[in-house]
């Protein structure tokens, strides 16, 4: 084959090693990028590191779950007796004393017939003291008063009082709202007042869970911004959702989402404020945030490789 055919087929570079090897020993050409050295240099030394974290290195273990700030020393006035909010006597954060009134249910029913009932015993009154001795007339004026005494009860129950004195800190109703029987309408802070947080935890976590542990909190919608507090106190059942929602009441349950058993782990809060940007701000019954517990720190090697754990401790390592 002619030499200028055989170079435009052939690289310069093999075409220069064969005329080299017809001279005398030849060499494989080199044609790879420096580059390549140093990155199997790195590629040994990541799988070094790699082995040695895997070998001595040691991981958290967490449980992790929601939480709802509490507020502890609160009173919450409800219903007695279904009807529509007619007047809102109050305003939150308004301080209110013992038994003052603070919103009326529509009572027009129950005036009327109370109304009635104190004529008709009026009526019945003259009666008997006209003949003290008749026993019917007695007995009528004795009916009269029961039912009397009863719808004074039930108008009385139209108008909700604060059993405490305090400051308005939640008001639920507006005029015009359907109230029920049991439904909370207002909540009145004491002056004694203190925050908690009930955390909602794995319940398969409650073997490693006990009062004096560290947990961090961080308040929901304000990120990073963390508590570091210590669990007052571990229930001793794991229960379902059901329970944690008549647990909690029904005005913060629905705000929870909850999937599998749980263990409520309880703890108190430094004071009434957190501080976020710089900024002191207060807390509130019914907030939200998320709870970690540290439950212990695990060899990496276990984690990867779980039957050496049963090895260990069979053979005492």
């Amino acid at each position: 084959m002619p030499e200028q055919t055989r170079s435009g087929v052939f690289r310069a570079e093999a075409l220069e090693q064969f005329y080299a090897g017809e001279q005398g020993a030849s060499e494989v050409v080199r044609l790879s990028p420096s580059w390549l050295d140093w990155a199997y240099w790195l590629l040994l030394a990541a799988f070094a590191v790699l082995g040695l974290f895997i070998v001595f290195g040691r991981l958290n273990q967490y449980a992790s779950g929601p939480a709802v700030v509490r507020a502890e020393g609160t009173a919450l006035v409800s219903a007695q007796s279904e009807g529509n909010v007619s007047a809102v006597l109050v305003t939150p954060g308004a301080q209110v004393q013992v038994g003052e009134a603070l919103l009326q249910l529509d009572g027009v029913e129950e005036s009327r017939e109370l109304e009635r009932l104190e004529a008709e015993f009026a009526v019945q009154l003259r009666k008997t003291l006209r003949d003290p001795a008749d026993e019917v007339s007695r007995q009528a004026l004795a009916t009269l008063t029961a039912q009397r005494d009863s719808a004074r009860v039930r108008l009385e129950q139209r108008t909700l009082r604060a059993p405490r004195a305090g400051i308005v800190s939640d008001l639920r109703v507006r005029p015009g709202q359907r109230l029920h029987p049991g439904e909370a309408a207002v909540s009145i802070a004491g002056a004694s007042a203190r925050f908690t947080i009930v955390a909602l935890l794995p319940g398969h976590h409650r073997p490693l869970l006990h009062e004096g542990m560290p947990l961090r909190l961080e308040i929901g919608g304000f990120r990073n911004v963390y508590q570091d507090l210590r669990i007052s106190s571990v229930s001793n059942a794991v229960v379902g959702p059901s329970e944690v929602r008549r647990y909690l009441g029904p005005e913060v349950a629905d705000a929870v989402a909850l999937q599998g058993p749980v263990v409520i782990v309880q703890a108190e809060l430094p004071g009434a404020t957190f501080f976020a940007d710089g900024l002191p701000l207060r807390y509130f019954d019914g907030m939200l945030a998320d709870a970690d517990v540290r439950l212990r720190r695990e060899n990496v090697l276990l984690l990867v490789f779980p039957w050496l754990r049963e090895y260990f401790n069979t053979h005492g390592g």
